[in-house]
C-alpha cells in the first residue's frame, strides 16, 4: 500500500514524543543525531530503541557501536536538537557534555541519560532498529523534558481539569484560588473555541502561526520562521510546501525569504471571540469586509 509521504508524517505526528539526541562514538570523534523515536522495550532486562534513517551519514558508527547514549532532551535545549538534525557542521561546538560508558558523550543539562550496550540491530524499512541493554542512567526531578507533536516543539504539562465554559468549579480551596490553575482552565476554554475556528478556515495551527508572523511582521527567512514557530526546518518545510500549493504565501528560492501572496485576503481565526464587541478584532485584524489592503485569513 502506497500513502502520501507528507499527510503520513501529519497523522503519525499526531502522537506526542519526547525528543533525544542519541550520541555514540567512533574511535576519537563522536557522533549525534535527534531522534524522537525512542522507546522502552523491556524491564528485565533494561531494553530500549531508537531507529536511525538508512541515509543518515553515521549510519554505519551507529550500526557497529558497542555503547551509545539516549539524551533525553529538556525543555530549554530546542537549539540542542536543532544542532543534531542537521548535517555539516560540528554539532559539538560549544555544547556542554561529559564522558559515559565507552567515552561516549552524555549531554549536559538532559532530563535524563540512558548509557547503553548494543544488544541488537534489526531491519524496518528506510530504518534500521537498534536495541540497547541501558547499563546506567540518571535523570533530573527539576525542569520538564522537551515535546515533540503536531510537527513541532512542545512541553508538557499536567492536564487541566476540563469543565464547560461557564460551568462553575467545584475546586474550592487554595487549589481552586490557584492562578496557575485558573489560568490553565482559562487556556483550556479559549483552545475549545479557537481550535474549530481554525479548522473552519481550513488551516491548521502551524499554518496559522506562519501566516500570522508574515501578515504582521512581512517577508522573513526559513529559518527564522521555523523558529518562531518552534518546528524544525524538516517539518517546517512541509508547512511551508502546503501553504504554498494553496497559494497563501510566496517562496522566493532558496527560501531565502517568505511572504504572504500578493493579493489575498485574510480573515483572522479569533474574530468574534465572546470576550471582544462585533466591531473589531482583539488581535487588530479586520473583517473581510474591510479593504483589500487590510490582513487576516480569508479566501
Amino acid at each position: 500500500m502506497s500513502f502520501d509521504t507528507r499527510d503520513f508524517r501529519s497523522a503519525l505526528g499526531k502522537f506526542a514524543t519526547g525528543v533525544t539526541v542519541v550520541t555514540a562514538r567512533d574511535g576519537e570523534e563522536d557522533h549525534g543525531v535527534t531522534a524522537s523515536s525512542f522507546n522502552s522495550v523491556s524491564m528485565d532486562p533494561p531494553l530500549i530503541l531508537w531507529s536511525i534513517d538508512k541515509g543518515a551519514y553515521s549510519l554505519d558508527v551507529y550500526r557497529h557501536a558497542e555503547h551509545f547514549v539516549v539524551n533525553v532532551l529538556g525543555n530549554e535545549q530546542v537549539d540542542i536538537s536543532n544542532r543534531f538534525a542537521r548535517r555539516g557542521e560540528d554539532k559539538f561546538a560549544g555544547i556542554a557534555t561529559a564522558p559515559g560508558l565507552g567515552g561516549v558523550a552524555r549531554v549536559t543539562g538532559a532530563a535524563a541519560h540512558f548509557e547503553c550496550r548494543t544488544w541488537n540491530v534489526y531491519e524496518g524499512g528506510d530504518h534500521l532498529i537498534i536495541v540497547g541493554e541501558v547499563l546506567r542512567y540518571a535523570y533530573r526531578n527539576e525542569g520538564s523534558a522537551l515535546v515533540f507533536h503536531n510537527g513541532r516543539y512542545a512541553v508538557p504539562e499536567p492536564h487541566p481539569l476540563m469543565l464547560d465554559v461557564g460551568e462553575p468549579t467545584e475546586m474550592g480551596g487554595r487549589l481552586g484560588r490557584h492562578l496557575l490553575y485558573l489560568m490553565r482552565q482559562a487556556l483550556a476554554a479559549y483552545r475549545g473555541d479557537f481550535y474549530p475556528r481554525l479548522a473552519s478556515l481550513g488551516v491548521n495551527d502551524n499554518e496559522w502561526r506562519v501566516l500570522t508572523l508574515l501578515a504582521d511582521g512581512g517577508p522573513l527567512s526559513a529559518e527564522v520562521l521555523a523558529r518562531r514557530v518552534s518546528q524544525p526546518l524538516a517539518e517546517f518545510e512541509d508547512t511551508l510546501a502546503i501553504l504554498g500549493e494553496r497559494a497563501l504565501l510566496s517562496v522566493d528560492a532558496p527560501a531565502t525569504s517568505i511572504s504572504p501572496r500578493p493579493g489575498r485576503r485574510w480573515r483572522c481565526a479569533c474574530w468574534r471571540w465572546p470576550t471582544t464587541t462585533s466591531g473589531g478584532c482583539s488581535r487588530a485584524w479586520q473583517r473581510m469586509k474591510s479593504t483589500p489592503s487590510s490582513r487576516g485569513w480569508g479566501a
